[in-house]
């Protein structure tokens, strides 16, 4: 089992920590992405968390199902108006099934770079065929995830901040020859300072198209944002989205 990097205190200061992703501004078009693309559902959320998107998106009429790794973020999932209501399998999503639900879901997501959390690409490769095996034909897959940003790396510079506040500092440390990066986080608080340093595996759109042929899926959209925002050459983010086409691709 992956180590859980969202136990204790980050899973319960998690809209606390990172409230610019619980605005309205950032959930709203997100859930209407996600309910276009899943017609009656049922929908199938990797890394299901505390619920951010699921909670909205089961209110607006979607049956929600969660796969997540870190109990304490369930729990605090199961805290909130209508948790209890969605089901949640614990494990790692890059594997466990949901028990009795194989080809039952019309459409899958994993949002927030949550795929980096699996460091290595046979887990990422593994994590596609779950999804598929999941996946009614025709069904979709939903991914929101950043492009790598070595382009924005001077030369011989391996550190790139992506928080800079008064009580937030955050920067990826990369390491470009294992295609890994480490995400350092400095939280002030008065006179404490508290750390958290996690490892992801950073993947390139391409490689996530070739992910998705192998587990029979295919690329159908590709934006920048949940907005449908054109995808180029200087998008930092992108959403893309796979349909279940065939069986898996041997190996």
């Amino acid at each position: 089992m992956p180590p859980d990097h969202f136990a204790g205190r980050i899973a319960a200061e998690y809209e606390e920590r990172w409230p610019e992703i619980h605005a309205p501004a950032v959930i709203e078009p997100a859930v209407r992405f996600l309910a276009e693309r899943a017609g009656r559902g049922p929908a199938l959320e990797l890394g299901i968390g505390t619920g951010r998107l699921a909670l909205p998106l089961q209110q607006s009429g979607i049956a929600v199902h969660g796969i997540e790794l870190s109990r304490d973020m369930v729990a605090q999932l199961r805290a909130k108006s209508g948790g209890d209501a969605i089901g949640v399998t614990v494990g790692d999503f890059a594997s466990v099934a949901v028990e009795g639900r194989a080809g039952d879901f019309a459409l899958a997501y994993l949002v927030r770079n949550t795929i980096m959390n699996l460091t290595t690409q046979d887990a990422q490769v593994a994590c596609f065929r779950n999804v598929a095996a999941h996946l009614v034909h025709g069904g979709r897959f939903v991914m929101e995830v950043l492009v790598p940003a070595l382009r924005r790396l001077p030369p011989g510079d391996t550190v790139r901040p992506f928080a800079v506040t008064p009580t937030h500092v955050g920067f990826d440390e990369y390491e470009v020859a294992l295609q890994q990066v480490v995400s350092h986080h400095y939280w002030i608080r008065g006179t404490e300072i508290e750390t958290l340093a996690a490892p992801f595996r950073y993947v390139w759109p391409a490689e996530l198209d070739l992910m998705a042929r192998l587990a029979g899926m295919a690329l159908c959209e590709r934006y920048e944002d949940w907005a449908g925002a054109p995808f180029t050459g200087r998008s930092e983010n992108h959403l893309s989205v796979w349909e279940k086409t065939s069986e898996p691709v041997g190996l």
